[in-house]
């Protein structure tokens, strides 16, 4: 038996482990889903893509100020008091955008209504958080299970964005919004009720540090904000590319292969078991992607072929998971044991904000240079996430990892 089947297969034989990775991967989904679903819905229905995209806006933003306040309550109260109820209001808020679009409400309430989605709880934050209280002391299966979740973090939004076209497109526009309620609602009900996996409620210190202020984490969180720069100028430049081909329809596919190339990194680099610490291991993994996504740069600027823009993305992708993993790694030994959600929320928040930048920068550069030149932004992200990485101020790091335990 292959070593990376035995591996992950002895992650799921720790009993609730299955119930609670099916729960979480339903309500996982619909992330790659909502985004793509209201700006199929709002633009088809009202001709406006600077509404739908100002709409999706303001949700990110606020998603950016409530995920860690929500993320502080799940850890404090625990993950089935605070996700299901927080779950349950982002469904209304997804809910009542629905109603909004189809009655011909003002345009204000359709940001009131996706605004209410904030409250979303961070699935894979949370699941990570259990795989750390069922393997703690354990380093080797936590790296696994890490590997493991950020392959479904790659394979929902590779996904994601693709069934939500496909319900929009074939059955109705809110088809999409709808079909990703449901599954968040129930896949966060399935998740909450494996109590027995779930990680104890610690009791609130006045003496245990803001996670932002754990040593180590301001850069790496500063980190996550040039690596989510990387992302969101990557997506809006290969959009961009794909229009100007004349293939703008191929543009999910070809960002499907980039997520693609990453889920098969993550699992793979869980299997290897690299030696080393993560702090030693992080800087070498950005600068692989920083090395790696200049094959994009070069693959529009030398051929302009689309055929060959995706096969460059395939290959740059295989350094995102990589770097992720041991990024998150990273997170969970740097903060609090009992503000780990919140730790691990706040590191997501980062990469949304990232996103929301380098969007910004890519469509600046695409409109006003070319959409070529676009796909050195990514590069620039990259390079400016390996400074902040070795640029780390002395004192800052991060608890000792402890020792695999033995076979």
């Amino acid at each position: 038996m292959p070593p990376s089947t035995s591996g992950y297969r002895r992650l799921f034989v720790i009993p609730g482990a299955r119930a609670f990775t099916a729960g979480n991967l339903m309500a996982r989904l619909p992330m790659g889903m909502f985004s793509v679903s209201a700006v199929m819905m709002i633009a088809g229905t009202r001709d406006s893509y600077a509404l739908a995209g100002a709409v999706v806006a303001t949700g990110l933003a606020a998603t950016a100020l409530v995920a860690p306040w929500t993320a502080r309550l799940i850890d404090r109260y625990g993950q089935a008091r605070v996700a299901l109820p927080a779950t349950l209001v982002a469904a209304l808020g997804g809910l009542l955008l629905v109603l909004c679009v189809r009655t011909g409400a003002p345009d204000w309430t359709l940001f009131a209504a996706y605004g209410a989605t904030a409250t979303t709880p961070n699935t894979g934050g949370m699941a990570r958080a259990r795989w750390a209280h069922l393997l703690k002391g354990d380093q080797v299966a936590l790296h696994r299970a890490n590997s493991f979740e950020q392959a479904a973090d790659e394979l929902c939004f590779m996904l994601g964005p693709v069934l939500a076209a496909s319900l929009c497109g074939t059955l109705f526009l809110e088809a999409g919004t709808l079909t990703g309620v449901l599954l968040l609602v129930a896949g966060m009900a399935l998740f909450t009720a494996q109590r027995s996996t779930e990680p104890p409620v610690r009791p609130a210190s006045t003496a245990t540090q803001a996670p932002y202020r754990a040593p180590g984490m301001p850069s790496l969180l500063a980190v996550c904000l040039a690596m989510g720069a990387v992302f969101g100028a990557l997506e809006v430049v290969t959009i961009a590319f794909a229009d100007e081909q004349g293939h703008g329809t191929a543009a999910g596919v070809v960002l499907a292969l980039q997520a693609g190339g990453s889920c098969a990194a993550g699992l793979l680099y869980g299997a290897l078991q690299p030696g080393g610490s993560a702090e030693r291991r992080y800087p070498w993994c950005i600068a692989a992607m920083a090395v790696l996504l200049t094959l994009p740069l070069l693959a529009a600027s030398l051929t302009g072929s689309l055929v060959v823009l995706a096969g460059a993305l395939l290959v740059s992708g295989m350094a995102t998971a990589p770097t992720m993993i041991t990024n998150m790694t990273l997170v969970q030994q740097r903060t609090p044991e009992d503000r780990l959600n919140e730790g691990m929320t706040l590191a997501v928040t980062g990469l949304l904000g990232g996103i929301a930048l380098g969007s910004a920068a890519g469509g600046w550069t695409t409109e006003h240079v070319s959409a070529t030149a676009g796909f050195g932004v990514p590069v620039a992200a990259a390079v400016l996430a390996l400074a902040l990485a070795v640029s780390r101020r002395p004192g800052t790091r991060p608890r000792p990892e402890p020792q695999p335990a033995p076979a």
